[in-house]
Parts: structure tokens; sequence; C-alpha cells
């Protein structure tokens, strides 16, 4: 005897509910972290916004004021391992480039970054070609990028998550978030492993942020135009090209499933 309609729709809706379901989860394990960038760009905009009241250019010893509000952060969100602000090249009258970075270290304590930005001596003096850097510039928009090994602040295995910072309209750095790879995992690992088939997060890029699919793994490359979509679509479930993709309702990471 054929199925009902009722009962095929049924069977098709569950597996839905549970990977929307994971999807959400993942949401809210990475919206604490968008929190703090959220809180240091508007932190940032409000300070530059006040430097250029004044009529003049901010210098370095402007953003000073941020430390504060950084230190707190660092020990407020759990996965926040780094965090400050990024300022486009040639934005400050006193400096070529500059990071107003603070982060942990492996005791706990919070220190300041201090980066080579010299040209001439460091292969990482040009930061605006990392797509924690291009993507909210290019799009306006937050982001998540990598994971991918932080050279620049940690040598660690790290994702980074950052947002645009504009001052009347116009792009002056961004505001972002270190977060340890290990400690991302350790946070949607536990998700992704309630879903009965392999699944992985990607971003915008088709980097593979986790994965429970042995054929994707973690800071591997995937190609997929819905994918570059990100983070303005899809806002529902949908398939592309033979795969499952659930929003996470506001963060731009896609939940990825086989279609089957």
């Amino acid at each position: 005897m054929a199925s009902s309609p009722r009962l095929v729709s049924a069977a098709k809706a569950a597996p839905d509910e549970t990977a929307a379901d994971v999807a959400v989860g993942i949401r809210d394990a990475l919206e604490g972290v968008f929190d703090a960038v959220s809180r240091t760009c508007a932190e940032t905009q409000a300070l530059l916004c006040s430097v250029s009241a004044q009529g003049r250019r901010p210098v370095s010893a402007d953003l000073a004021p941020l430390r504060p509000g950084l230190h707190e952060r660092l020990g407020r969100y759990d996965l926040v391992s780094g965090i400050g602000f990024v300022a486009v090249p040639g934005l400050l009258a006193d400096v070529s480039a500059w990071l107003e970075w603070w982060q942990t270290d492996g005791n706990g304590d919070v220190r300041p970054l201090v980066p080579d930005l010299d040209p001439q001596h460091s292969a990482y003096s040009d930061y605006t070609h990392w797509d924690w850097f291009t993507l909210p510039r290019d799009t306006g928009r937050r982001a998540v990028a990598g994971p991918y090994v932080d050279y620049l602040c940690s040598d660690e295995y790290s994702l980074t998550l950052s947002a645009p910072v504009t001052v009347e309209d116009r792009f002056v750095g961004v505001a972002a978030a270190d977060v340890y790879l290990r400690n991302f995992e350790a946070a949607v690992l536990p998700l992704l492993q309630r879903l009965t088939a392999p699944a992985r997060l990607v971003n915008a890029r088709g980097r593979v942020a986790a994965s429970t699919d042995p054929r994707h793994l973690a800071g591997s490359l995937t190609r997929s135009a819905a994918f570059a979509a990100l983070p303005a679509g899809p806002q529902h479930p949908t398939v592309h090209d033979g795969l499952r993709l659930y929003p996470c309702d506001g963060v731009p990471l896609l939940l990825v499933t086989a279609a089957g």
C-alpha cells in the first residue's frame, strides 16, 4: 500500500528539523563572539567620529581608550582568544598600518600584540588581502574567516570573526575576534554529531570550519556558488548541487549535508 502524502512529508521534515536545530545551536555558540565584535565596532566608531569632529586625523594613541573594553571582553567571552580593531592602511597620521589588538597568553594573562608591520622586514605587513579584512570591506557585512594558521597573532589554527567599521559611510577598518579552532570544534562538534549523516560547516569562501565528514576536513576548501551567497543567503534550508544547506540564522556559516 502506498504511503500517504502526509506521512511522506513528515518523514522528510524530520531530518530538516534536526539539522535546523543544530544550525541554531551553532548560531548560539558564535553569537557571543559576534557580540564582542559588535561592541568593539560600536566603541571604535564612536571614538573615531569624536576625533573626526575635532577636525583632525586620528593617531595610534587615540585608540588607547578602547583597551578597557577589549580587556573586559577577553575575560567575559570564553571562545575569544584575541580581539581588537585593525585600521585600514593610511587611516592613522603617525603610522602606515595598525592593529589595536589584545590577546590572552597561555596563562590567561592579557597582553598586547606588537606585530612587525614594516614591509622591509615582515611578510605579514599587508593584512588587507586576508579574508577577515576583505570580506567585511567588500560586502559591508560581518564574516567568518578560516580556519587558518594565524601567523600574525598566535601561530594557532584559528577562526577570525570580523565586521566592518565605518565613519561617515567610509570604511576605516574591521573590528575582529579570534577563536582557536580547538575551542570552536569543542563547542560545535557535539552538535554536528547529533546528525545521522556526515555534515560540515562552511564559510563564504567554501572553507570548512568544522566537520564530521571525512571527505571534507576542517581547513579544506570546497567550491559552490551557494557558499558565495553568504552572508546574504540563503535565508531558509535549500538544496543546491546535491547538497542540503542550512543557514545558521544570521551567522555567516552554512551547515551542509548530502541532499539524499
